[in-house]
């Protein structure tokens, strides 16, 4: 069974794609930071990330890149719901742009259970 790291500073994104996630029989963890998710990486890597854009102390993008250095391989999916100023662009127009930030899949909040699970299935397929 698939282990997935979520890192949200929400509390309620965090818990809605941890239901998901596990009412398909994947194993979930949340947190809520960054620090925290270097922690249970080093406990028990996750055969994929899901990671919040912006968060408090450290951003996503630093937080991608510190698991890449440790994971190069580690699929990861960036998820982000703000809008970058009073646009329809988020920064996931962005970063898969952004040097070291490649073959990131990304999902723009809201999002449904199946726009989830299907980024999860392809980019753990594509990491087999």
């Amino acid at each position: 069974m698939p282990r997935i790291l979520v890192v949200d500073d929400q509390a309620h994104v965090r818990a809605a794609i941890a239901v998901a996630l596990r009412a398909k029989g994947f194993d979930v963890v949340g947190v809520e930071d960054a620090v925290t998710a270097f922690g249970e990486f080093e406990a028990r890597p996750p055969d994929l990330a899901i990671v919040d854009v912006y968060m408090p102390t450290v951003d996503g993008v630093k937080l991608i890149k510190a698991l890449r250095d440790r994971s190069p391989n580690l699929p990861i999916i960036v998820i982000s719901g703000v809008a970058l100023n009073d646009s329809q662009m988020t920064a996931l127009d962005f970063l898969p742009k952004h040097p070291g930030l490649s073959n990131i899949a990304c999902l723009k909040k809201p999002f449904r259970s199946d726009e989830l699970l299907h980024k999860v299935r392809t980019a753990l397929t594509a990491a087999a």
